[in-house]
């Protein structure tokens, strides 16, 4: 079965729908590939909220300076100034889209604070229910939207290449879909780690097929670590208490009871420093104190925890990092191009630079929202098809049944600490992502943000503004 449209979205995340909805609002026909039902997506379970400089207190530049410092040197300083520019005006759009965030009896949103931030600047809807609030709302817009026609439970299984460009996605289930342009907003990596917050799909597929179409991926061994994701608990090991609770007071104790790190510090310092806990002690979890914390503002952690038999308003939670977000993915310009003309791609399976080598807490999310905004005007000004243009699948390499097995690789060797013995164990991998993320850790012999070696433990200054690219071979390139 084949379809024809001027833009094809895979993912139906928050990236992929608003990217969708902003082709339509612009008069393009959209067919929008989604492997899971509307609303299903892993950004559903986001509890983060937007970045924004929305307060009278704060500005984008403000913004911009604690994105730059919670980067450590490696930001790309035209994709943050572009973020921060742009997401109040995300912001509104969502507003106006029907997205009701937090806010006081008088229609002032409530702020929220969060580690790196240096003021309140983080919108929710919901409290920590925000990744379902919004991606309700906008599968809502999209299965409303005539201009959107939406394939669901389809999942993507190569691109389509005419000549030197994206001309199109093929899906498992047999369907082709052709158009100018292609935007990928397929989701992170992060569950490729056997310790993770993320839902099991979130494995790089989208960077698969880009790689075997032949775009460049960029930072694949940057990764982020969520410092506080539940420990030892039946029916929530993994799952993220987010970063919000501290910001509104909850604090992380040793074994011994006391604090021993900033909470409010970017999450590549805390991260180390719970795990620097863990391994001096021996202990399976450092404990979060959230008892002093108002409690009604987080209704969906709260609820998690009581039915795994944590009561947070009496308790303290086991928690201790696992893998959280790749700042790394398909390396892309300022409007989500990629390497290969006609594709695009937004959101956390982009890596435009942004987040540099430890993302600022919920910078993901707007970058959705903004950067969204520019993928749907740019892949309108790409060209049509000829229809006579013949098309071929790039295929990417076969599936790797035992993925358990990498993921235990990449969680023990590429992990909070990580060294070159060990990285280069990873090049013999089965799974294609797990030989890149080694290729590209072994190459930055350096430590810098969430990428710590134990064999080099120094930040080399001459790396700052350099990311790690492979397009196919594997390099530094300069970003500013």
């Amino acid at each position: 079965m084949a379809h024809e449209a001027e833009i094809a979205v895979v993912g139906a995340g928050a990236a992929g729908l608003y990217t969708a909805l902003r082709a339509a609002r612009a008069g393009a026909h959209v067919v929008l590939v989604s492997a899971t039902p509307l609303a299903e997506s892993a950004s559903y379970w986001a509890q983060g909220g937007l970045a924004a400089a929305l307060a009278d207190d704060d500005s984008p530049a403000r913004h911009l300076e604690d994105t730059l410092t919670a980067g450590r040197g490696a930001v790309r300083p035209s994709a943050a100034e572009v973020l921060c520019a742009e997401a109040p005006e995300a912001v509104h759009d969502l507003e106006e889209l029907g997205v009701r965030f937090d806010a006081d009896r008088h229609g002032v949103l409530a702020l929220g604070l969060e580690g790196g931030h240096s003021a309140r600047r983080v919108v929710h809807a919901g409290g920590s229910a925000t990744g379902r609030r919004v991606t309700r709302q906008l599968s809502a817009l999209v299965a409303e939207e005539e201009k959107i026609e939406v394939l669901e439970s389809h999942r993507a299984n190569a691109l389509l290449v005419a000549g030197e460009r994206c001309a199109g996605v093929r899906t498992e289930e047999g369907v082709t879909v052709r158009s100018r342009a292609v935007v990928l907003a397929t989701g992170g990596a992060a569950a490729l780690w056997a310790r993770t917050t993320n839902p099991p799909g979130a494995v790089g597929g989208g960077l698969i097929l880009a790689h075997a179409a032949g775009a460049a991926l960029a930072d694949l061994e940057l990764v982020q670590f969520h410092p506080t994701a539940v420990a030892g608990v039946d029916g929530a090991d993994g799952f993220l208490v987010t970063e919000a609770i501290r910001g509104e007071g909850a604090t992380l104790h040793a074994q011994d009871g006391e604090r021993f790190v900033d909470e409010l510090a970017p999450r590549d310092e805390v991260a180390r420093a719970v795990f620097g806990q863990l391994m001096a002690t021996g202990a399976p979890a450092v404990h979060l104190d959230m008892t002093g914390v108002d409690l009604d503002r987080f209704p969906n952690v709260v609820s998690r925890l009581r039915q795994a038999g944590i009561d947070p308003a009496t308790d303290r939670i086991p928690v201790s990092p696992a893998a959280h977000y790749m700042m790394g993915g398909i390396a892309t310009d300022l409007d989500a191009r990629s390497t290969l003309p006609s594709l695009f791609a937004v959101g956390e399976c982009s890596c435009t630079g942004l987040h540099g080598a430890n993302r600022l807490a919920s910078n993901s999310l707007s970058e959705c929202f903004v950067f969204g905004a520019r993928a749907a005007r740019a892949a309108l000004e790409e060209p049509p098809l000829l229809g006579h243009e013949p098309a071929t699948a790039a295929e990417p390499p076969p599936r790797v049944p035992d993925l358990q097995a990498s993921r235990d690789a990449l969680w023990r060797n590429a992990g909070l600490e990580r060294d070159g013995a060990g990285l280069g164990e990873l090049l013999h991998d089965p799974h294609p992502l797990v030989r890149l993320v080694g290729a590209c850790g072994l190459i930055r012999e350096e430590s810098r943000g969430a990428h710590a070696r134990r064999d080099f433990p120094a930040t080399d200054a001459e790396l700052d503004l350099h990311h790690v690219v492979v397009r196919p071979e594997t390099r530094f390139e300069r970003w500013t």
